[in-house]
C-alpha cells in the first residue's frame, strides 16, 4: 500500500505552476507578509500544515490546528490577519478574512477543472435532432436522445443519458453515468457520477382497490452554479415543476421528492430527504440524514441538524434538531433533563444548551 503524499497526485491531477506568491496574493486581494522583496518567490504546490514544505502554500481556518502553524515548514499559509504575526521565520503570511474561501481559490489555480475536450466519441448515440455546441464533448457510450440541446463547454460524461427535450447550459459537468430527463439546466451545473435527474415522482391516488399512479407532468429546473452530488435523485413536479435554485448544493445520496422547491445557496448534506411540494428558502443548511415531510415551508437561512424529522414548518432563521424537531435548546434541555432522571438526579429548569450546536458547513 503506497504512503500518505501532498494532495495532487499526477496520475489523476492536472498541476499548473509554478506560481509566484505575488500572484497567489493578487487572486485572494491580500498583501504579502514577513518576505522582504516583491513577492518573486515561487510556489509550486498546496499542502497542509503538518506536510507542508518550503514550496507549498498551506492554511489555517480553524483555530484547533493552530498549534501546527508554529512548526509548518510551508513558504506561505493562507490565514486569519490575527495569526499573521504568528507564522515561522521563512514562511509568508498571506492574511484573509476568510482562509478556506482562499484556500479553495488558491488549490483551484494549481489544479484547475479539466477543460472539455471539444467533439464527439465514435461510441456515442446522439439522435440527429439533437443540437450539440461544436465546443461540447461527449463521451464514450454517451446517449443524446431526440431535441436535447448541449451548450458550449459542457461535458457530457461516458454512459451518460440525456433524454428528449432536455436543455443543458454552457460550462456544465455532467460526469459518468448520470441520467437526465425532463429537465432544464442553466450553466456551471455539475452533476456528479449515478445521479438520477427527472425520474418520476412518488405520486398514486390511494383508493379501497390499490394505488393509481399520478402522471408525473412537471419538469426539474437546475439554476445557474448548482452541483448535484454522486448518486443523488431528484424527482420531476407532477403538476408543478421541481425547482433547485441557483448555487445550490446537494451531497451525494439526497434524495428531493416532486414539486421541492430549494431556494438559491441552500446546502443539503448526504442522505437527506425531503418529501413532495417542500418548500426550502434561500441559504437553509439542511444536515446529514435529515427526513422532511411534504407541504412544509421552511425559513430563510433556517438550519436543520443532522438526523433531525421535521415534521412542521420552521422559521426563517431558527436552528432545529431532534425527531419530532425542535428549537436546539429545547432539544439539548430536554436531553439533559432526562439523562439527568436516568441517573437518579434532579434537574435544573434552567440547564443552558450547550453553544454551537447546530449544523456547520466545512472545517
Amino acid at each position: 500500500m503506497e504512503t500518505a503524499a501532498k494532495p495532487g497526485d499526477a496520475r489523476f491531477f492536472t498541476r499548473t505552476g509554478p506560481h509566484r506568491i505575488a500572484a497567489i496574493a493578487a487572486l485572494l486581494g491580500c498583501e504579502v507578509r514577513g518576505e522582504a522583496g516583491d513577492g518573486a518567490k515561487l510556489i509550486s504546490g498546496v499542502a497542509p500544515l503538518q506536510n507542508a514544505g518550503p514550496e507549498d502554500v498551506s492554511f489555517l481556518d480553524n483555530k484547533r490546528y493552530a498549534p501546527l502553524l508554529a512548526e509548518t515548514r510551508a513558504g506561505a499559509v493562507i490565514l486569519h490577519p490575527d495569526f499573521a504575526d504568528k507564522v515561522p521565520e521563512g514562511c509568508v503570511a498571506l492574511a484573509t478574512p476568510e482562509p478556506y474561501v482562499g484556500w479553495a481559490k488558491v488549490s483551484t489555480l494549481f489544479f484547475p477543472y479539466p477543460e472539455p475536450r471539444a467533439g464527439v466519441h465514435p461510441s456515442a448515440v446522439i439522435d440527429a435532432s439533437a443540437v450539440i455546441d461544436a465546443g461540447a464533448e461527449i463521451g464514450a457510450n454517451a446517449v443524446i436522445a431526440a431535441g436535447a440541446v448541449i451548450g458550449a463547454g459542457t461535458s457530457i460524461g461516458p454512459l451518460a443519458y440525456v433524454g428528449p427535450g432536455v436543455i443543458i447550459g454552457r460550462d456544465c459537468r455532467i460526469h459518468a453515468q448520470v441520467t437526465v430527463s425532463h429537465a432544464i439546466l442553466g450553466d456551471r451545473v455539475t452533476i456528479y457520477p449515478g445521479a438520477r435527474i427527472g425520474q418520476d415522482g412518488f405520486g398514486f391516488a390511494i383508493s379501497k382497490t390499490g394505488f393509481t399512479p399520478v402522471p408525473q407532468l412537471g419538469r426539474v429546473l437546475i439554476g445557474d452554479g448548482a452541483e448535484i452530488g454522486a448518486n443523488s435523485t431528484i424527482d420531476r413536479g407532477s403538476a408543478q415543476d421541481t425547482v433547485i435554485g441557483p448555487g445550490v448544493h446537494v451531497d451525494n445520496l439526497v434524495q428531493l421528492g416532486h414539486n421541492v422547491n430549494v431556494g438559491a445557496n441552500s446546502v443539503i448534506i448526504a442522505q437527506a430527504g425531503v418529501s413532495g411540494s417542500t418548500q426550502i428558502g434561500p441559504g437553509v443548511m439542511i444536515a446529514a440524514q435529515a427526513g422532511l415531510t411534504g407541504h412544509l415551508n421552511i425559513g430563510a437561512g433556517a438550519r436543520i441538524g443532522a438526523q433531525s424529522g421535521v415534521m412542521q414548518d420552521v422559521a426563517a432563521g431558527v436552528e432545529v434538531l431532534g425527531s419530532p424537531a425542535q428549537a436546539v435548546k429545547s432539544f439539548f434541555r430536554e436531553v439533559i433533563t432526562l439523562r439527568k432522571l436516568a441517573q437518579g438526579g434532579r434537574a435544573s429548569p434552567k440547564t443552558a444548551a450547550p453553544k454551537d450546536s447546530g449544523p456547520k458547513a466545512g472545517n
